[in-house]
C-alpha cells in the first residue's frame, strides 16, 4: 500500500519537533529521487534552514532525514550543495563507454564465415579471415582481420551472430578399435598417412556408403574417397585414386587392425607403389587419433551421420574427388601442435599455429623435392589462388547440398545442421534456430 504525506500544516519549528515525537518508530520511503530532492529543497526554503541556530537546524536535520529515509552523511551533502547553488537538483551520471570495434556487419560476416565452414575453433577462424583479407582482398574483413581468437567466441554470443549463425551440434566421434603394432616414424617428412574408413550406416537391410579418410600426419593433408562397400575390388581402386590425388610422394601406409586394410590386395598395391605398410602396437590407441579426429571434424561434419544409400557411392566419390578435397587442403585451417617437454618428461601439446596443409606444405625446406614427377609448386599456388576461402566453401557447400538433397530427400536433409543429426533418422528431424539448411 502506498501512502501520499501531505506536510503542509508542519510550518513552525514546534510542529516538527510534535512530529518527531509522534513519528518516532515509523519510517517514511520517497516515490522517486527527483521527489526527494524537491521536497528537500522545499523544507530548507519554508523554515529557512540556512538562518535557523544550531538546535532548531538539528530538529530540521532529523525531520528530513526521517521523512526521506536519506542517511545522515548523504543529507549533509545536500544540505550544503542547497547552501552553494541555491537549489537541488538530481545529477544525471553518463556511465563511460568504449566505442564497439566491430560493427553488426562484422558479426554477420564472421556468421557468414562459420556457417560456410562449419564454425570451426577460433584460432582456424581468425586464419580464414586473415586470408580473405590480406591474401584476397577483401575489404569487408579489414576490422575482423585482427580479431584475437578469444573474442571470437564473444562475438558468436552476440545477438546479431545469433541471428544469421547455423546452430552448430558437437560432434559424436567415431569409435573404432584401434590396436597399432608399429607407429611409422616420418622424420618430418610428408608422404605418411593415416588411414581409416567412415560407414553411412544401415537402413532396413540395405548398406550405407563407406568413405576412406587418408591423413598425412605431418601436413594434415587430406584425402577422401567413397566406395559402395568394403571389399577388396573395391579397395583396391579406390586407394589407388587416394593416393594418386596426394601431390607429393607416399612413402608409409598406417592403419588399424581391420580386414579392410591387413589383406593381400591392399599389401599388393602398396608393395608395387613402394609404400611401407604399418599397423597396430597393443595399447597406443592415439597412434590413429589424427584421422580419427578428421572422422567426426570433416566428414561427419560435413556429411552427417544418417543412412546414405550405397548406390550413390559414385557421385559422392567424384564430389570428394572434383571439389571436397581440394576444400580441405588449400581453404580449411588446421592445428598444428607444439609439443613441449617439462621436467618430469611429460610431453605438453599447444595449437598456437594454424594454416592450411598446403601453407604447411610452404613451409617444409625445400617443399619441391617432395612433389610427384610433372607436379610444380606453380601448380599448386594456382590451384590455391583460384578462389578465396569463403568462395570455395560456398561452392562447396552448394555441391555437397545438391548430392545429399537427391540421396536422402529435403526431408532428412533439413535435419542435418552442419553434419550434426542422428543416426539413422525416420521421424522427423530436430530443426536449429536458423530453420533448414536449405531455407
Amino acid at each position: 500500500m502506498t501512502l501520499e504525506m501531505d506536510d503542509s500544516k508542519i510550518k513552525t519549528i514546534q510542529d516538527v519537533q510534535r512530529f518527531l515525537r509522534g513519528a518516532n518508530g515509523v519510517g517514511f520511503k520517497g516515490a522517486s529521487r527527483q521527489a526527494k530532492y524537491a521536497w528537500l529543497e522545499h523544507v530548507i526554503k519554508r523554515f529557512g534552514y540556512h538562518r535557523q541556530n544550531k538546535s532548531a537546524k538539528g530538529l530540521l536535520r532529523r525531520y528530513m532525514q526521517q521523512v526521506s529515509g536519506l542517511s545522515r552523511p548523504q543529507l549533509t551533502r545536500l544540505i550544503s550543495r542547497h547552501l552553494r547553488y541555491g537549489k537541488l537538483k538530481a545529477k544525471t551520471y553518463t556511465r563511460h563507454r568504449f566505442a564497439p570495434s566491430y560493427t553488426r556487419r562484422d558479426h554477420e560476416l564472421l556468421a557468414e564465415t562459420d556457417n560456410l565452414h562449419g564454425r570451426l575453433s577460433g584460432p582456424a577462424t581468425k586464419r580464414i579471415i586473415e586470408r580473405q583479407h590480406r591474401i584476397f582482398g577483401d575489404e569487408r574483413f579489414a576490422r575482423l582481420a585482427a580479431i584475437s581468437s578469444s573474442h571470437i567466441y564473444n562475438l558468436r554470443e552476440s545477438p546479431s551472430y545469433r541471428l544469421k549463425a547455423i546452430t552448430v551440434s558437437r560432434t559424436k566421434a567415431v569409435q573404432v578399435p584401434i590396436g597399432v603394432r608399429c607407429k611409422p616414424k616420418s622424420g618430418g617428412r610428408p608422404g605418411y598417412v593415416r588411414v581409416d574408413t567412415v560407414h553411412q550406416g544401415d537402413k532396413d537391410g540395405e548398406k550405407g556408403v563407406y568413405h576412406i579418410n587418408l591423413v598425412d600426419e605431418v601436413l594434415q593433408w587430406e584425402i577422401v574417397v567413397c566406395v559402395a562397400a568394403i571389399s577388396e575390388a573395391h579397395l583396391k581402386r579406390a586407394l589407388t585414386s587416394a593416393l594418386a590425388q596426394f601431390p607429393y610422394r607416399i612413402l608409409g601406409f598406417h592403419s588399424d587392425n581391420g580386414g579392410e586394410f591387413i589383406n593381400r590386395t591392399v599389401a599388393e598395391l602398396l608393395n608395387e607403389l613402394l609404400i611401407e605398410q604399418t599397423k597396430s602396437r597393443s595399447c597406443r590407441s592415439n597412434d590413429n587419433a589424427l584421422v580419427e579426429g578428421k572422422n567426426g571434424s570433416v566428414i561427419r561434419k560435413h556429411i552427417g551421420h544418417w543412412h546414405i544409400s550405397s548406390r550413390w557411392a559414385e557421385e559422392i566419390d567424384s564430389f570428394y574427388r572434383e571439389c571436397f578435397n581440394e576444400y580441405l587442403n588449400y581453404h580449411r585451417p588446421c592445428g598444428f601442435a607444439t609439443v613441449t617437454v617439462d621436467e618430469r618428461g611429460r610431453r605438453h601439446r599447444k595449437y598456437k599455429t594454424y594454416m592450411t596443409p598446403y601453407e604447411r606444405f610452404l613451409t617444409l625446406k625445400e617443399p619441391e623435392q617432395y612433389l610427384r614427377p610433372g607436379m610444380t609448386l606453380t601448380m599448386l599456388e594456382a590451384i590455391a589462388k583460384a578462389h578465396s576461402d569463403n568462395e570455395y566453401a560456398a561452392i562447396m557447400r552448394a555441391r555437397r547440398d545438391e548430392i545429399l538433397r537427391k540421396a536422402a530427400g529435403i526431408t532428412v536433409i533439413k535435419a542435418i545442421a552442419k553434419g550434426g543429426m542422428a543416426k539413422n533418422t525416420t521421424t522427423e528431424p530436430r530443426r536449429d534456430i536458423s530453420g533448414s539448411l536449405f531455407n
